[in-house]
């Protein structure tokens, strides 16, 4: 979805452009050109104006809800506003402290990721989202459960007492006994470890052949280990914080666009893949809207940033989603802001 460039547009064409963006931003209410000629300094009569932004109409950037009523922006003019004229706005030393001050709050790290989302949150209005690797479990006791011939359950506990099970394919020719031996060895020698490193000290004992198991014993584990890492690497965990935000005084009036966000948060999956998608780049990304098929019926906007660590890594995303007529200039350094908080506390 591309607009006409904004060198494009007439100095006239500019001004009442970013007069009729600013206000809807500001109230969600469509603009009139008997409002704009009583609120700014243009000098143009009401008929004038109204004829620039018919021509705005026509160029995709404007639209008319109703046939009496001013004009709004378009996701097309919105993406044109953001990207073209829009003048950002600095969080304040409040807004900073409320954010940093969730961030370095000590206990779990979990928590203080969950608080500083909140925290962002309350102060733009949205709902706050962070993407974040699944935190490796601590192993105490990981068990084989034979299935069929070629398959096993694999029953990992860890020591927070979470038990998660997941289906393995048997290396073939396993003798009998196999699979406790392996399990016993797990659990003696590995425990208190997360999968990376338990994995790393099996590479190293099977390197230096002080590993007790034999070859089939040594493929079962390693494939044991494997199952639950490659798991972890793909399941990113998403938090949502702040949902009751997004059913404001405005959103009243079109509760069946509030019923769909809502039933698109719940959709946690494309939610990640939409944040996920934003991991490369170092600006934040911006989605608007239709621009989306995800957001396409809600007329939900997106702003999210890759955290990354001082190495460069990027360790999660952060970001907000509302509607579309969201306060773009403020929120776009929130959010950036708040990437930079959340790189201290997950590096």
């Amino acid at each position: 979805m591309m607009g006409p460039p904004i060198t494009e547009l007439t100095d006239r064409a500019r001004d009442v452009f970013r007069i009729v963006v600013e206000s809807y931003l500001d109230t969600g209410a469509p603009v009139g050109s008997r409002t704009i000629s009583k609120v700014s300094a243009l000098n143009l009569s009401p008929a004038s104006i109204r004829n620039v932004m018919q021509d705005l109409e026509e160029l995709g950037l404007l639209a008319a809800p109703h046939t009496s009523a001013g004009r709004m922006p378009t996701d097309m003019g919105l993406r044109l506003f953001v990207d073209g004229m829009m003048q950002a706005h600095e969080p304040s030393l409040e807004e900073r402290s409320a954010i940093e001050r969730e961030a370095g709050q000590g206990g779990p790290v979990d928590a203080a990721i969950a608080g500083t989302t909140a925290a962002l949150s309350g102060l733009s209005a949205c709902a706050g989202l962070v993407l974040v690797p699944k935190r490796e479990p601590v192993l105490r006791q990981m068990g084989f459960v034979p299935l069929a011939q070629d398959k096993a359950l694999a029953v990992l506990v860890g020591t927070d007492g979470t038990v998660e099970n997941r289906v393995i394919d048997l290396p073939p020719g396993l003798p009998p006994g196999a699979l406790e031996q392996a399990a016993n060895y797990l659990s003696a020698m590995l425990a208190g470890q997360t999968l990376s490193e338990a994995r790393a000290r099996l590479s190293a004992e099977i390197a230096r052949e002080r590993a007790e198991l034999d070859a089939a014993g040594r493929a079962l584990v390693e494939r044991g280990l494997a199952v639950w890492s490659e798991d972890g690497d793909q399941r990113p965990v998403l938090i949502v914080r702040g949902q009751a935000r997004l059913v404001d005084s405005a959103a009243a009036e079109d509760l069946e666009r509030v019923r769909q966000l809502l039933d698109e948060l719940e959709g946690k999956q494309e939610i990640a893949r939409l944040l996920d998608s934003a991991r490369q780049g170092d600006a934040a990304r911006i989605f608007i809207g239709s621009e989306n098929k995800l957001f396409a019926l809600s007329g939900s906007s997106v702003i999210a940033k890759p955290v990354r660590a001082l190495d460069g890594r990027v360790v999660g995303v952060v970001g907000v989603i509302g509607p579309t007529r969201l306060n773009y200039a403020r929120v776009v350094p929130m959010v950036d802001f708040t990437a930079a908080t959340l790189a201290r506390l997950l590096a």
